[in-house]
């Protein structure tokens, strides 16, 4: 290729360029600002990741500023930057029940908040440092702990829609994940969040349906909200049978050869996914969670040849379970004994990939730590008995005071 020909294709390759960035700089120009702040209306389920975007903007301003509040007019308003260019937070690097604070970030005027918690639900403002206000949600984060599980297989159903004059609550349904596993029988899901209709929301709030918004919403009058409050989340499970996408052809005839191999001795057993080991200590609680998985994501586990169907092992189909997955898709085992010792394969979206070889010790020093819940509970146990024995001792001592002051206590001396 000639020079002039380099020349050429350079300058056409940076006209596009510019092209492009003008393009997204235009954004902005084609969506104004409403002259009266609208909040838009957005749910999601506990231990989920949202992003929020600053829909419009001025154009002469560079950088925006996401605010919080509880309540319309709350004098409480959190400021969600630093002003000086927050670092990135990475999900896997949020913990759950971490403070909003620190479950942040700010990407291209958009915000995101990673794990979401109830206490998160409230008002979110897209502005500037001086407190102009542009875009506006509303978001409702309901919460996991009362959600109710209906298997289909079984011939449940979904709870029916409550009426109530002019209230209407039902159940707005995500669509299905994909089959969890693949080759076998797998499960699949989809959740449902609570909403209602009624003509007496506040006209502030802007819904996608005519007087429908979420039931955490803040256009809901405090008198609707002692109503609709046992109308719980729910989660739609039902089976499923899908086949394995065909695998690389070289790889498999590799790892038939390194199995073959490792029978006989001569090399180790190589596995199909990367597997990590931890060793629990005898009567301690284990979390297992299934790598770059969602609360959204179809995951499932297994251990070795045992399948843990959610119809068996979700939580709060049986309360005296030991061994559980949650409606995060993390994996618990209460009180591990030695027999939950093994190899737990996670599944995402229809693909092993990853297993947890479990080994159960009863020996060894297990290291004391304020992060370890059963820690803590012993610490709270302890500090509530000193603290009842201290009442019971103080109370004593007033009551002898008493007596004495008044000449009528009695003589507990031999």
């Amino acid at each position: 290729m000639s020079l002039a020909h380099t020349a050429v294709l350079l300058w056409a390759w940076g006209s596009l360029q510019a092209f492009e960035i003008v393009e997204k700089e235009n954004i902005f120009q084609k969506t104004p600002c409403p002259a009266f702040l609208m909040f838009d209306n957005a749910a999601y389920l506990a231990d989920m990741s949202f992003e929020l975007p600053c829909h419009c903007k001025p154009e002469e301003v560079l950088a925006v500023v996401w605010y919080y509040q509880k309540h319309v007019g709350s004098s409480h308003t959190k400021v969600l930057t630093d002003f000086d260019g927050r670092v990135l937070t990475e999900a896997a690097q949020v913990r759950v029940g971490s403070d909003m604070l620190v479950r942040f970030s700010i990407r291209m005027f958009s915000l995101l908040v990673f794990r979401a918690q109830p206490e998160d639900s409230g008002l979110y403002f897209c502005g500037t440092r001086k407190g102009e206000y542009f875009y506006a949600y509303d978001v409702d984060i309901q919460s996991s702990e009362r959600m109710v599980a209906t298997f289909k297989d079984m011939g449940q159903e979904p709870f029916a829609d409550e009426y109530y004059g002019n209230l209407h609550v039902f159940t707005t349904f995500w669509e299905w994940t994909p089959c969890d596993r693949c080759g076998v029988r797998g499960e699949q899901w989809r959740i449902g969040l609570c909403y209602l209709q009624s003509p007496d929301l506040s006209p502030r709030y802007r819904r996608t349906l005519s007087d429908v918004v979420s039931c955490g919403s803040r256009a809901v009058p405090r008198r609707l909200r002692t109503t609709i409050r046992d109308h719980m989340p729910e989660l739609l499970v039902q089976s499923c049978l899908v086949p394995c996408k065909e695998k690389n052809k070289v790889q498999k005839s590799l790892l038939a050869i390194y199995n073959y191999v490792s029978k006989v001795g001569s090399r180790p057993w190589v596995p199909q996914v990367p597997i990590q080991f931890h060793q629990q200590r005898l009567g301690h609680g284990l979390i297992i969670s299934c790598p770059g998985a969602r609360p959204e994501h179809a995951v499932a586990w297994d251990k070795d040849h045992q399948y843990l169907y959610r119809t068996q092992y979700l939580k709060g189909v049986n309360r005296s379970m030991r061994v559980f997955i949650d409606h995060g898709n993390h994996l618990h085992i209460r009180f591990t004994q030695l027999s939950d010792r093994g190899i737990y394969y996670c599944w995402r979206q229809g693909v092993r990939i990853a297993g947890f070889r479990l080994g159960v010790t009863s020996r060894g020093r297990y290291p004391v730590s304020l992060s370890d819940p059963e820690t803590r509970a012993a610490v709270k146990l302890t500090l509530i008995s000193y603290l009842l024995i201290t009442a019971v001792f103080v109370t004593v001592h007033l009551c002898r005071c008493c007596c004495y002051l008044f000449r009528f206590c009695p003589n507990f001396s031999p």
